[in-house]
């Protein structure tokens, strides 16, 4: 029986793992734990008590503005206790954060096998998105195993002249949404008005959040002006549950709070928030795994960024790629908001992320490559 430590830190990681992490739980052929850097705190926790995601070590690393150099050295050094002690064939991470670069960095200092899910991502600008770009392209660096999304992230990995053990699985969020779906009966039903007493569903609902570094500042002030627009339709309402980050919430709090048809909400627990994706008319965002969520249920994006790492997205007519102009917010906003049903159809092509089997593909070619 081989031993598989999964590493996570954050809500993305937790949500795009979990199925992951319950196919290795139910096979017999591996021992599996979850250890948790607390990256996110009180994000990941709601994340994993929603999931039922259960964490065997919980380093709690979370500290108030906490800089990069802090939480990475703080991460390594944590880290490289748990491998030690625990002493797996082969370590799991996820994407592109400070701990999932931390994590296989650690793996590669003892030797240890990595299996990157999410493999491959690129926007091929090093500053953008900050620093998960440079953390993914250091992730492919030392990983053995590269579970790659999409056909797009396979070639990127293959321009870098990365050869060997390259999958083409989907994105494991897909995953994840049929799980919930199966799990919750409908997963639209897992929210509702008494849950956030504020919406009217007979108007049009735009989901926005907002909270990438790039856009501390002047964008989310233009991210902020363009939703003042927008909800100035008596026909529209936008719904944005504001990240803890006081750059964000400060600035969101001051610019929104007195707009009728704009609900600030605390972030909201994955089930609900999969349950507000799925009643939207748009989505408005600067989060990666977002624009995969919101395609694999059928909405259409507008990513208030300067590139994407996830062209995929925009190729396939699901999205718009917009930054943080306010008058392009706005007009893309009122276009998508102002086409009929059959214009969707004409526009946007199938879910470019997957078929919902990533995880278990993910799974078997484990299994095969650690046979005896």
């Amino acid at each position: 029986m081989k031993n598989v430590l999964f590493i996570l830190g954050t809500r993305p990681e937790a949500i795009k793992l979990y199925p992951v992490i319950e196919h290795f739980k139910k096979s017999s052929h591996f021992q599996t734990l979850v250890c948790s850097t607390g990256q996110h705190s009180t994000l990941l926790s709601s994340t994993l008590s929603s999931l039922n995601i259960d964490v065997d070590i919980s380093l709690e690393l979370m500290t108030p503005n906490q800089s990069l150099a802090k939480i990475t050295s703080e991460c390594i050094r944590e880290l490289d206790q748990v491998v030690q002690a625990t002493k797996p064939n082969i370590l799991f991470v996820q994407g592109d954060t400070t701990t999932a670069y931390c994590g296989a960095l650690v793996g590669f200092y003892n030797n240890i096998e990595v299996a990157h899910v999410e493999a491959g991502l690129r926007s091929d600008n090093i500053y953008s998105p900050f620093p998960e770009e440079a953390n993914r392209k250091m992730i492919s660096n030392l990983a053995t195993y590269h579970f790659c999304p999409t056909p797009k992230a396979a070639s990127n990995l293959q321009r870098e002249n990365y050869v060997k053990n390259i999958h083409v699985v989907g994105n494991t969020v897909v995953d994840s949404l049929r799980m919930l779906t199966t799990k919750s009966s409908a997963v639209p039903n897992k929210g509702t008005q008494q849950d956030i007493p504020e919406l009217d569903l007979s108007k049009k609902i735009v989901l926005v959040t907002a909270h990438r570094r790039e856009n501390f500042g002047n964008p989310i002030k233009n991210i902020c002006s363009a939703l003042g627009s927008i909800a100035e339709d008596e026909n529209i309402q936008i719904i944005y549950p504001v990240h803890p980050n006081p750059n964000v919430k400060n600035v969101v709090s001051d610019l929104l709070k007195k707009h009728k048809n704009i609900v600030l909400t605390p972030p909201v627990d994955y089930e609900q928030f999969v349950w507000l994706i799925s009643i939207s008319a748009l989505i408005i965002t600067d989060s990666g795994g977002i624009q995969e969520e919101a395609a694999s249920l059928g909405v259409f994006t507008l990513v208030t960024r300067e590139e994407t790492e996830r062209m995929e997205l925009i190729e396939s007519g699901w999205g718009a790629l917009v930054g943080s102009n306010s008058e392009t917010i706005v007009s893309k906003a009122n276009h998508f908001l102002s086409m009929t049903e059959q214009d969707k159809k004409k526009l946007a092509q199938s879910n470019p992320f997957g078929d919902g089997t990533s995880s278990l593909q993910i799974l078997n070619i484990i299994k095969e490559a650690t046979k005896e």
